[in-house]
């Protein structure tokens, strides 16, 4: 008795709920460009319906008549008809009560195809602990990878058509062409980069490099809060620097009271005052810090995977970051940080948000006449330019020329752009506050 129940056992499903959704769109085609928000052919469970889904869709995006006749016609052409067909779809008007609910059957075909797609993915991840492939925790992260590809709405293996994908790229033009300054990413808060890089875009690994001591951490912070003062939810994960420190830094940037008043705490009334100030303004943005300096990449994935609304990501900084087992000393440590890299570069597309990761610089361009770093000068991997959409760099001239008459005025260097052109840019740096701020003059490689 308990083979025969395992026989019939169905994965889940609503023949009910197909068939409204059909005959909703079938008697109102009004309905159509709603369900096609909500669902996809893969959410009906049987193919039959799924065919007749199909169908509809692609006579709704040629802008056809849809009925009864119509859809027979269009499903006879493409031979997917038999000779219940006519009789089923006459069957799916009569049967739909009222195409008014529409939205509410779609909520439980989409519901059961949810379902489905968990007891998928259990099955999945039941074979991978099964058959022993590989240590537990790879096993760990391609289970927390299902299921945070079910989430998103979408198969970890899925491929699209070009025309699924020009309607989003066509609406992202449209809504460009309405904002003010037509960044298609987000804003840095400093006009001058975003200018060179068209902003934070997502999906986007940007590697912001330099010499100890340059501000990059700076630089970073100062971004994020530009981005989380946007409504956007922020993620710092900081294997250096403790989550109190870089609390100091921020709330120095936005008091404008200086680092080191704060750091002694001889502190004036009118500081106190700022300090107020600040803090109400940075208690209301979404800014989480993990200051665990044991993280791997897979460990900040998943972390990220769990906030909503997330916006940007910042790692800071590449080469104290470990790998998934917590252990490189049997692995080329070159070996170690291009993997790191690439699971970087992974994990802004998976979570689909630009990810801020700072990096060192070797030594090498202390041994030059121009001290200006270049691509080069990556320290340790030659893969991290490779995986980078954007690369920059900060360099201050002051900081080896006493004399220079660049006192305290940064160069941002771009020296990768997948989007766009590479260049220098001016930032005034104002150490006191450990904050950086957009000069007027701009100047190009040839000056």
């Amino acid at each position: 008795m308990a083979n025969e129940d395992l026989l019939l056992r169905q994965m889940p499903h609503s023949l009910e709920g197909e068939q409204a959704v059909l005959g909703s769109m079938l008697i109102d085609p009004d309905c159509v460009k709603n369900v096609m928000d909500r669902l996809r052919p893969g959410d009906f469970y049987l193919r039959q319906n799924r065919e007749i889904f199909e169908t509809i869709l692609t006579m709704f995006n040629y802008s056809r008549p849809i009925d009864g006749i119509t859809v027979f016609g269009e499903m006879e052409k493409a031979g997917l008809t038999d000779d219940n067909t006519r009789s089923y779809l006459a069957q799916l008007m009569e049967i739909t009560p009222t195409s008014a609910n529409v939205m509410e059957y779609a909520a439980i075909v989409q519901d059961k195809a949810l379902l489905r797609s968990v007891a998928q993915a259990a099955g999945e991840i039941t074979a991978l602990v099964q058959e022993g492939m590989g240590e537990a925790g790879e096993i760990l992260e391609a289970s927390e990878q299902k299921i945070y590809a079910i989430r998103r709405g979408r198969s970890a293996q899925e491929m699209v058509s070009l025309g699924q994908v020009l309607p989003d790229v066509l609406d992202r033009l449209s809504e460009m062409s309405e904002h003010e300054n037509h960044l298609p990413g987000l804003s840095t808060g400093l006009s001058a980069i975003d200018n060179k890089i068209t902003g934070l875009n997502k999906s986007d690994l940007i590697l912001l490099a330099a010499r100890p001591g340059m501000g990059k951490t700076s630089l970073a912070l100062n971004v994020a809060l530009n981005v989380a003062k946007g409504g956007g939810t922020v993620a710092v994960f900081s294997l250096e620097m403790s989550r109190e420190q870089l609390a100091m830094r921020l709330l120095s940037s936005e008091a404008l009271v200086e680092n080191n008043r704060l750091r002694t705490g001889l502190l004036r009334e009118t500081d106190w005052e700022k300090i107020a100030g600040a803090a109400t303004v940075l208690n209301r943005l979404d800014v989480r810090i993990d200051d665990n300096p044991l993280l791997s990449v897979a460990d900040m994935n998943a972390k990220c995977r769990r906030l909503d609304g997330l916006s940007l990501v910042v790692v800071d900084y590449l080469q104290l970051m470990t790998s998934a087992g917590g252990n490189n000393r049997s692995e080329n440590r070159q070996q170690v940080v291009s993997d790191m890299s690439r699971m970087l570069k992974i994990m802004a597309k998976e979570l689909n948000v630009p990810v801020i990761c700072l990096s060192q610089l070797s030594r090498a361009n202390e041994k030059r006449d121009d001290k200006r770093p270049m691509l080069s000068d990556l320290r340790e991997s030659g893969a991290i330019e490779q995986d980078a959409d954007i690369v920059l760099f900060l360099y201050r001239d002051d900081y080896y020329n006493e004399d220079s008459e660049k006192h305290n005025i940064a160069e941002c260097i771009v020296a990768k752009n997948r989007h766009g052109e590479t260049g220098k840019v001016e930032l005034r740096w104002m150490p006191e506050y450990t904050q950086f701020s957009t000069l007027d003059k701009r100047y190009d490689d040839e000056d």
